[in-house]
């Protein structure tokens, strides 16, 4: 195995204020609340910044900005709100290394991932939908369709950049304004997403962030002026979302967790599928909501397959997020830790076994070791509940049909992986998968111009693509 030598990428390319007020009609404003929170590294517990968590009048406020800038932007030619839109695209890659280092100090994720997979990604969904807004007339939507005025949208801390880039790009291509929620624990560049939108001469008022933990999210969902509710993060919240909205006449999206299925057949190519299983599970240390958290593996290679896996897995490299060596970061959170803690331990309670490679953790801040369980029954809460971290339950089948059945018992629907040889096979396997993204030989492979959604308890309605436009349209 090789020696890797320290690669750290510099702290000086970002500017961390000690102290982030609220963004709200292109200025910065001070909460009406005397609440703040400190968000921190979770590799070292440093604390990073305080942050203000946004009021219900603060919420308001935000709302009532956006209402009033919503008849300018919304009244602009499309074209022209392409070109802020490219804007601010070119602005995202201008400062990716600054954006990519804060996203890596804030969430914990290695700075590899931050740099090569999420910046580009934000950066492409920008630029993908600029070239929509004016184009709008020919998405598949009848003549002329209407923005619907202010979206209220709540992102989680797994992707936080990304996550912002997938739910304002559209947005703001159809002529809405915004008001973004950021997660408590990781709102670092989504306040500095504001620095860029102020840089890029957007309008005041189109887009606001507010800062804020469930109460500010709440408040923001429940707003009567808001005609457009996104959501991503856990089931629980998302239900709670769709029963406070029913009845109100707002549009919603919700993209919710999952427990997805990566099935593996005896004719894979070996080290390609062992790969994918990687990246599937292991890829932003399992904080994914489509990871590939259940590995369904013919039986006939079932061994084989699982000692080419202990052996990658004994070369994957955990430790300091900003090392550009790293493949596995920190847990997000004390609280994310915990939970990932109990549900492994009773995956042990209820008789799977357990192997991680040997791996040292740091002292400091919330680490996990890549973990993975055999011996795993369908009835095991680590086979039903989401773990959200880097935890692998590996299942096996001897059919196709075996194979299915065992993927589509779940009460999620959002994603699943096929591994094998034959076109035909894919084919078949994703017409009978009940999942809203189906990866033939690889996964999690994301791109703009293809729609990302559930089915079932992993939510309702399409992100990116053309499909992504519906959303944000009264078509």
């Amino acid at each position: 195995m090789f020696e890797y030598a320290p690669a750290p990428e510099s702290r000086d390319v970002v500017d961390i204020r000690p102290s982030y007020g609220l963004f709200i009609g292109g200025e910065w404003v001070d909460s009406q609340g005397d609440n703040r929170n400190k968000t921190v590294n979770p590799a070292s517990e440093e604390v990073l910044a305080e942050v203000a968590w946004a009021t219900e009048a603060d919420v308001d406020r935000a709302v009532q900005a956006a209402r009033k800038a919503f008849g300018v932007w919304s009244a602009l030619p499309g074209s022209e709100r392409a070109k802020y839109l490219f804007r601010i695209a070119r602005i995202i890659q201008e400062r990716s290394r600054e954006l990519a280092v804060l996203e890596s100090l804030d969430n914990g994720k290695p700075i590899r991932e931050s740099r090569d997979v999420d910046l580009p990604l934000v950066a492409a969904h920008f630029f993908y939908y600029a070239g929509w807004a004016d184009k709008l007339d020919h998405a598949g939507y009848g003549p002329g369709p209407r923005p619907l005025g202010v979206a209220g949208q709540v992102i989680p801390w797994n992707f936080p950049l990304l996550m912002l880039a997938w739910k304002i790009a559209p947005a703001l291509a159809c002529g809405n304004t915004v008001v973004l929620k950021p997660a408590e624990t990781t709102p670092l560049t989504a306040l500095l997403f504001a620095e860029i939108c102020a840089q890029a001469d957007l309008p005041p008022g189109v887009v606001n962030i507010v800062t804020g933990a469930g109460e500010t999210g709440a408040a923001l969902v429940n707003h009567p002026d808001v005609n457009k509710v996104a959501f991503t993060g856990s089931t629980e919240v998302g239900r709670q979302i769709a029963r406070s909205v029913a009845g109100t006449g707002k549009k919603v999206t919700l993209e919710l967790g999952g427990k997805a299925a990566n099935i593996v057949f005896e004719d894979a190519a070996l080290d390609q599928a062992v790969e994918g299983i990687v990246n599937g599970i292991f890829f932003n240390q399992g904080h994914v909501c489509c990871a590939g958290s259940r590995l369904l593996v013919q039986e006939s290679i079932e061994t084989e397959l699982l000692d080419a896996l202990k052996r990658r897995l004994g070369t994957l490299r955990l430790g300091d997020p900003l090392d550009k060596n790293t493949d596995i970061g920190a847990i997000n959170s004390a609280a994310q830790l915990a939970k990932i803690r109990e549900l492994s331990d009773l995956g042990e309670a209820e008789g799977a076994e357990r192997w991680s490679p040997a791996c040292s953790l740091p002292d400091k801040g919330f680490w996990f070791p890549p973990t993975i369980f055999t011996g795993v029954a369908q009835s095991h809460r680590i086979a039903r509940e989401e773990v959200f971290g880097p935890v692998l339950s590996v299942l096996t089948f001897r059919t196709p049909a075996e194979a299915v059945e065992k993927a589509n018992n779940t009460p999620f629907g959002l994603s699943a992986g096929v591994w094998t040889e034959k076109g035909s096979r894919i084919l078949w396997m994703a017409d009978r998968l009940r999942a809203g993204v189906v990866w033939a030989n690889t996964f999690n492979r994301f791109d703009p111009t293809s729609p990302f959604g559930g089915y079932k308890e992993s939510g309702y309605g399409r992100e990116g693509g053309r499909h992504g436009l519906e959303a944000y349209l009264d078509v």
